[in-house]
């Protein structure tokens, strides 16, 4: 039995085939489509969750008011799961304390390498210490406890206020402790510090002492990227099982950032441009000399835009220096809600003669992200073609707290220098080609159907059949009622 193959059918089995495609064929690589990225440094390499503090840099790239266009991607530019979180948020906030990579060292004075050992080390391009070998050259030097300790810092970034150590049970503790810094594992620099360990039981009563302040000193020496800890005896054996490191930013809520912008205009109006999406929450005006204005601060996002009363009025004067703390300089306004708006216009009671400097203050927001698929990751930002999904990150750190009690906080990951992806073609407004190719696709598939309807027709109509149906055999047909009386 033959069998002959339908032009329609396979024309139409084409344009289903067209129309699979076309997801394929308009689909890029994440990195395609944002501006710039900034490579990231974990603070640890297993905490599997990471917070990044964004900065101005960042701020200034994005374009979507909620910050949707910043996505962290990992090796294989794939885009993890991620949020942005404000900094009131408890989740945002930076942690306590951090764990520290530590490696235990012979409890020789001072631990130079003249003193029965060598230290071997392999450590990455930024210094972080891959491997730690305190080789013995001294018989006498085996057999001294490792109480010393040498301490990775290379990866904090913030101030380190105090050293905690984690050591197994022992009878009784009381341990003083020299402290050293370093960057390159060879020149020590000691430190205007010194710890005691102290772990001393009395019947039901313990004393325990476990911290070594830093005092600040540690910012002093900003290239410092190890410590040392050597004990004043090698007498008393005692086994480190943990470091943390306490940071001062957790004490006190960070001071806002500030941008400064000039204005545009002259005699009671005056216009700004914000250039990026910051989350605006203070205001402020600054003028050379002494002065007292009335001032109305508005913003709007788009050109077009009807302008949205955000401050005032209100009066914002200088007598006298100026200086902040004195009294004689207007503290600045808090705003009712964070405003990302990229125009704001500032309108005087009376007209002033100097051009003012608009000062917008803001608090970083913090992006969380979870360590999926290989590393190193990145932070991408800048698109008016892509965005981030949405992701139960938020859901998920909080039961992680739940479980982990509440003062666990995702480990910090740090913002490296931006480098570009699609420059400019990433955030500049495009035609949306893609609706356009798929209507077309859409409509041609609606034409070739349609076409086919009609074929049909025609195929099933009697040949020289034009006009209506002729009546059926049989029928009457009825006269037509004569008009005239």
């Amino acid at each position: 039995m033959s069998t002959r193959s339908n032009p329609g059918e396979g024309r139409m089995k084409r344009f289903w085939i067209l129309l699979t495609l076309v997801p394929l064929a308009v689909s890029a690589a994440v990195r395609d489509d944002y501006a710039r990225q900034w490579p990231l440094t974990l603070g640890r390499d297993d905490a599997g969750a990471y917070r990044i503090t964004l900065d101005e840099a960042v701020y200034r790239q994005a374009r979507d008011r909620a910050l949707r266009d910043v996505v962290v991607v990992n090796h294989d530019g794939q885009a993890v799961a991620a949020d942005v979180f404000i900094p009131e948020e408890p989740l945002a906030r930076p942690p306590a304390r951090i764990d520290l990579p530590w490696f235990a060292l012979p409890a020789t004075p001072g631990g130079a390498a003249g003193q029965g050992w060598e230290l071997v080390s392999q450590a990455d391009t930024d210094g972080r210490l891959r491997r730690v070998e305190a080789r013995i050259t001294d018989t006498a030097v085996a057999a001294l406890p490792r109480s010393a300790v040498l301490i990775d810092v290379s990866r904090v970034r913030e101030a380190i206020v105090a050293l905690e150590l984690h050591w197994q049970p022992v009878d009784a503790l009381d341990l003083g402790y020299s402290v050293e810094a370093s960057d390159d594992l060879e020149h020590w620099q000691p430190l205007a510090t010194r710890g005691r360990l102290v772990d001393l039981q009395r019947e039901d009563r313990r004393l325990l002492h476990r911290r070594i302040e830093l005092y600040g000193l540690l910012p002093h020496y900003q290239k410092a990227r190890y410590l040392r800890l050597t004990p004043d005896s090698a007498a008393q054996p005692l086994t480190i099982t943990g470091v943390q490191a306490e940071l001062a930013a957790a004490r006190a809520q960070p001071a806002p950032s500030w941008l400064e912008l000039r204005g545009v205009g002259e005699g009671r109006e005056f216009s700004f441009e914000l250039p990026g999406r910051f989350p605006v929450q203070w205001v402020d005006v600054a003028m050379p000399g002494n002065h007292a204005v009335e001032w109305r601060l508005e913003s709007r996002d788009d050109a077009d835009a009807a302008w949205q009363l955000r401050a005032g009025p209100w009066m914002a004067y200088q007598v006298g220096t100026g200086q902040v703390g004195t009294g004689g300089q207007s503290p600045a306004r808090v705003l009712d809600a964070r405003v990302r708006d990229r125009h704001w216009r500032l309108r005087a009671s009376a007209p002033v003669l100097e051009t003012p400097t608009l000062r917008l203050g803001y608090r970083p927001e913090v992006v969380v992200f979870l360590a999926q698929g290989a590393p190193p990751f990145a932070l991408a930002a800048g698109s008016t073609r892509a965005a981030r999904a949405d992701s139960p990150i938020a859901r998920l750190v909080a039961d992680l707290r739940k479980r982990l009690g509440k003062d666990w906080q995702p480990a910090p990951a740090y913002l490296g220098a931006s480098v570009p992806l699609a420059g400019d073609a990433a955030v500049t407004p495009q035609r949306d080609w893609k609706t356009w190719l798929l209507w077309s696709v859409l409509g041609l598939g609606a034409l070739v159907i349609a076409g086919f309807a009609v074929t049909l027709l025609r195929v099933a109509r009697p040949p020289g059949q034009v006009g209506a149906a002729p009546a059926p055999p049989g029928s009457e047909t009825m006269p037509e009622p004569d008009p005239s009386p």
